[in-house]
């Protein structure tokens, strides 16, 4: 890593607004300033065709699944996805190779050298500097996920040929509203005039709220959650068998079974999304969305998405961090904790409901609570306070890592290690 990337970064870090390091205060609703930026670097988003991912929970694996198909289709894909765990460049891809050192550095010296006299945030500039990166790069197809919300998020300036939204559910109420339809209206903004756009869950007022806005804009729209997939988990991976016939763009009946590398209780949800959203794509062959579907993470670097990080214990990570992605992480841990000695260690930010996902969690797990160090953290103790009025056992520790390394020295070999609640929380694990 040069001196002159790590500065770039810093300076990325040190005088931008970032929501994911100090919250609310960084979240600038609008587009004014990305227009203003987009227009300074030459529309770069004009120069390639954009599939829009928005939604509460999921938009990190059907983002990265739609890609990877992509590339196995032969074309070339950029993808931009936040946060990242690691590595600031996990958020820009082009066929899974990160952004280069070079170009994070060139980008920002060209934005300084400017002098636009606007004030953007993290996410605006970062933003751009894909949108200038897939241009350069030539790029078929770029998969862009949003940061936050929709209607005012910065990615929405793009006119996509595709837009999905996964699900939605309570979270970050202060700045999108306090009602799943209110919520579900803000999401509803990426729906262009024209464009198709997959639904990946949703029901009542808000399945009403994405029909109301379609009929409005004239885009043709289906429920992924009305064709359920047939699933069933073997050797690591999920396999479904899917009848490729209830979007319009496909002619004939299908039939294709895919084994996917993603698993979870989530999982199947969100493949019945990506596989209804590439029937708008008719395109993709059906060879590459087996081979693009059985190999997601390998190909598009996703990490933290019921991801191994070490054996004996087992050890996995995942980065589901509010009640919406709980309601499937808490079954599956409840279930194995049935079955074996389970550890988990959690963290979270300051503006999740904790309350509501404790209350999922199972009462047999040993906890071990941490905070991640960042400014949005909540703390330790608070944690561990809410998790015995839960009826949770656990202890507090000072870091991340000595909470993993605590549980995992206290494992026996066939024990079972969970971590997670935050991305921050994964993160640093993932960093030890």
């Amino acid at each position: 890593m040069s001196s002159e990337y790590q500065q770039t970064v810093q300076w990325l870090y040190d005088q931008l607004p970032m929501f994911s390091v100090i919250g609310p205060g960084a979240y600038k609703p609008g587009l004014d300033t990305s227009r203003t930026l987009d227009t300074a670097f030459g529309h770069p988003h004009e120069r390639f065709k954009s599939i829009h991912v928005g939604g509460t929970n999921g938009k990190g694996s059907v983002s990265h699944s739609l890609a990877s198909v992509l590339m196995a289709a032969g074309y070339k894909v950029g993808l931009y996805t936040s946060p990242h765990l690691v590595d600031f460049r996990e958020r820009i891809r082009v066929n899974g190779e990160m952004i280069s050192e070079e170009a994070v550095v060139d980008f920002v010296r060209r934005y300084r050298e400017y002098g636009l006299g606007c004030q953007p945030s993290f996410f605006e500039l970062t933003t751009i500097m894909a949108f200038d990166y897939f241009a350069t790069q030539g790029v078929d197809y770029a998969v862009i996920e949003v940061g936050l919300g929709g209607r005012l998020d910065t990615t929405n300036i793009i006119t996509p040929i595709l837009s999905v939204i996964t699900n939605i559910s309570l979270d970050h109420v202060a700045l999108l509203g306090d009602t799943p339809a209110a919520i579900a209206r803000e999401k509803a903004g990426i729906i262009k005039p024209g464009v198709p756009v997959v639904i990946g869950e949703s029901a009542g007022e808000v399945k009403e709220v994405f029909r109301q806005k379609a009929e409005e804009v004239g885009a043709p729209i289906v429920f992924a959650d009305e064709h359920p997939l047939n699933w069933r988990e073997e050797d690591g991976r999920t396999v479904y068998s899917w009848v490729r016939t209830h979007g319009p763009c496909v002619p004939t009946s299908e039939c294709i079974e895919v084994a996917c590398d993603l698993i979870g209780s989530c999982q199947p949800k969100n493949a019945a999304t990506v596989l209804a959203a590439l029937d708008f794509l008719p395109f993709v062959h059906r060879e590459a969305i087996v081979e693009g579907m059985a190999d997601v993470q390998a190909r598009t670097g996703l990490m933290g998405r019921w991801m191994r990080m070490a054996d004996n214990p087992e050890t996995i990570c995942d980065t589901g961090h509010n009640s919406g992605a709980w309601q499937y992480l808490a079954p599956r841990l409840a279930a194995i904790a049935e079955l074996r000695t389970t550890r988990i260690v959690l963290g979270f930010a300051n503006d999740k409901d904790v309350d509501a996902i404790f209350s999922m969690l199972p009462k047999a797990a040993t906890y071990y609570f941490a905070a991640p160090d960042v400014k949005r953290a909540r703390s330790a103790e608070s944690l561990l306070a809410l998790g015995e009025a839960n009826g949770l056992n656990g202890r507090a520790f000072a870091s991340v890592k000595e909470a993993v390394d605590v549980a995992r020295k206290e494992s026996a070999p066939d024990d079972f290690v969970f971590v997670g609640g935050s991305n921050f929380v994964v993160a640093e694990a993932l960093a030890i």
